[in-house]
């Protein structure tokens, strides 16, 4: 396993870090308590030191499970925790929140300090290293109120980083951008993967063009699971599972151009670890969260750090096979929030266009 920091940070974020998402919330099959720590302790065990959990999944059980998976003060120090909050599961917990439904948010200074206090409790430590926000939206890029609110959580040793999580589905390009512009959060979470490289490029060139000091944590990076490379057109997924609501079409072109990414695979490197190598090739990403749901799998990515890099010549393949579609008829690309930066207010346009960023 390698390691990248932060900057102005002494932590040791592993590249491949492990989600809590997959163990904690049941949208990718149920896991007890006992089958997700020992996932977490052997991740820990082959190098892995960045845990991203968050306030909402499971209605707390994230955190709660990284407390029971590493109880002592050494094992607490040997991990850096990251987590989330914003989002009023207390009130609006329930059956309503299966699949992938939001729930109300509350973003107010006073509730995130609860929510903070509360994360800490079921974490049982007195600090958490990245506190991000989870899923905002453009009003809270704009509320100083909020940014002033991180910065005393900060002062007061709370949290040692902040930074903010885009989602729930792809997309958020606007909120994104603004973010890196005007708070320079520490790390940005968002999906980014080889199918599906926007907004994510976007988003990077935005941190390069402004200077901002943001690393990302990059999620969804197998594409839900395609780039792994196991899918077939008999693949079927249980009703539970989130990845049932999806199009067949999206299974059944995903196969068509994960076999023209066959080429990456290699004696010493299979297509789920070149997937991660080719986030990690840019250094502005900080970790990769594989979704992580068997033993098998965690000590394959875990091992991504020890494989072959991706070469120039494999890279420039895969940039032409995205830029034709990979020969499939283009479809229109379903996204979320703010797709474009010349709806953003006028204040961003301007700067955004002055550095090149925003194309008439």
């Amino acid at each position: 396993m390698k390691y990248r920091t932060l900057p102005d940070s002494n932590l040791q974020i592993s590249e491949v870090g492990f989600g809590l998402w997959t163990v904690s919330t049941g949208w990718w099959g149920t896991f007890t308590d006992e089958e997700a720590i020992r996932l977490m302790r052997l991740g820990a065990d082959l190098g892995i030191t960045l845990f991203d959990a968050a306030d909402t999944y499971g209605n707390g059980r994230s955190e709660e499970l990284l407390a029971k998976a590493f109880t002592t003060l050494g094992e607490r120090e040997r991990i850096v925790i990251a987590t989330k909050v914003g989002y009023d599961f207390i009130n609006y917990g329930g059956d309503a929140r299966r699949g992938q439904r939001e729930i109300p948010q509350n973003f107010s200074p006073q509730a995130i300090k609860q929510a903070t206090e509360a994360a800490l409790k079921r974490l049982k430590t007195d600090h958490i290293d990245i506190l991000q926000l989870h899923n905002i939206r453009l009003e809270q890029v704009l509320d100083d109120a909020l940014w002033e609110t991180l910065d005393q959580l900060k002062a007061e040793g709370k949290i040692r980083h902040h930074g903010v999580a885009l989602g729930p589905a792809i997309g958020w390009l606007g909120e994104g951008a603004a973010a890196i512009a005007t708070r320079q959060p520490d790390i940005l979470q968002h999906i980014y993967n080889m199918l599906e490289q926007e907004p994510g490029s976007s988003l990077h060139r935005v941190a390069e063009a402004t200077q901002a000091k943001t690393k990302f944590f990059v999620r969804v990076p197998h594409s839900s699971g395609m780039l792994e490379g196991k899918y077939t057109t008999e693949t079927v997924f249980p009703p539970s599972d989130h990845r049932s609501h999806r199009p067949r079409k999206w299974l059944l072109d995903g196969i068509q151009k994960v076999e023209q990414l066959r080429f990456l695979e290699k004696s010493n490197r299979t297509l789920g670890q070149a997937a991660l190598q080719w986030l990690l090739h840019d250094p502005r990403v900080a970790t990769v969260l594989p979704n992580i749901y068997n033993e098998e799998q965690l000590r394959e990515f875990a091992n991504t750090s020890e494989t072959p890099s991706l070469i120039k010549e494999e890279m420039d393949q895969i940039t032409q096979l995205y830029a034709n579609n990979f020969g499939l008829e283009a479809e229109e690309g379903r996204f979320k929030g703010t797709m474009s930066l010349s709806e953003l207010p006028s204040p961003f346009v301007e700067r955004f266009r002055g550095l090149g960023l925003l194309h008439e």
